[in-house]
């Protein structure tokens, strides 16, 4: 299972909650890890993660999750509704980077997730949900690349596909109507032609009887 599966069964799954997508980050700032209750300091692992409740009316929010050294499970730190994010940041919107801020009413963040490739897929999936959810105060999203905001996003592509798919269905099923319709057509052809034979071959056995 992957670490991002196994998120969502540990930490949104038990609360009713759905995963939409996660990002593997770490700080471009560096911090001062905490000593923990052992006395020592933990290395770990650091993931921001987009869910929404499955119950009505849907609340999205976004959760900091960290797996820390030596541990398999995973435990929720920080989080925040969807309506506190105030800004989003791609710091650069002319080339592919891993390096991205998100701003919050009481926090500022600054990352870099452990690809271009996933931080812009989880781009995506955070403006899809922003202009889904969010009905009054959407965040702002600044230095981003147009892939994110406009039609080559992978969610536009994924209806793009469904579309096409259905389309093609459409119409596979038409030219199967239309050559079943043929076929219909040719058997009546050869049924009247079969009676016409029939009618002559007897008309013909009369006449010479």
């Amino acid at each position: 299972m992957s670490a991002k599966s196994a998120i969502s069964k540990e930490i949104f799954a038990p609360l009713d909650e759905r995963m939409l997508g996660a990002v593997q980050v770490k700080r471009r700032t560096k911090k001062k890890i905490p000593f923990l209750a052992t006395g020592g300091q933990g290395e770990y692992l650091t993931y921001i993660c987009l869910s929404v409740t499955n119950k009505k009316p849907t609340q999205a929010s976004i959760t900091k999750v960290k797996q820390f050294e030596g541990s398999t499970s995973f435990v929720r730190r920080s989080q925040w509704m969807l309506e506190q994010l105030r800004q989003v940041n791609g710091i650069d919107p002319n080339r592919d980077s891993a390096e991205f801020d998100l701003l919050f009413e009481n926090a500022f963040d600054q990352w870099v997730a452990s690809t271009a490739s996933e931080k812009c897929t989880f781009f995506q999936i955070l403006h899809h949900t922003c202009q889904r959810y969010l009905t009054d105060r959407k965040p702002e999203f600044i230095n981003c690349q147009s892939k994110i905001m406009g039609g080559n996003s992978i969610l536009h592509s994924a209806a793009d596909s469904v579309t096409s798919a259905v389309q093609k269905a459409s119409q596979a099923l038409n030219e199967r109507g239309e050559r079943l319709g043929r076929a219909e057509e040719k058997t009546e052809d050869m049924k009247n032609s079969a009676q016409q034979f029939a009618e002559t071959a007897h008309k013909l056995a009369m006449k010479h009887k």
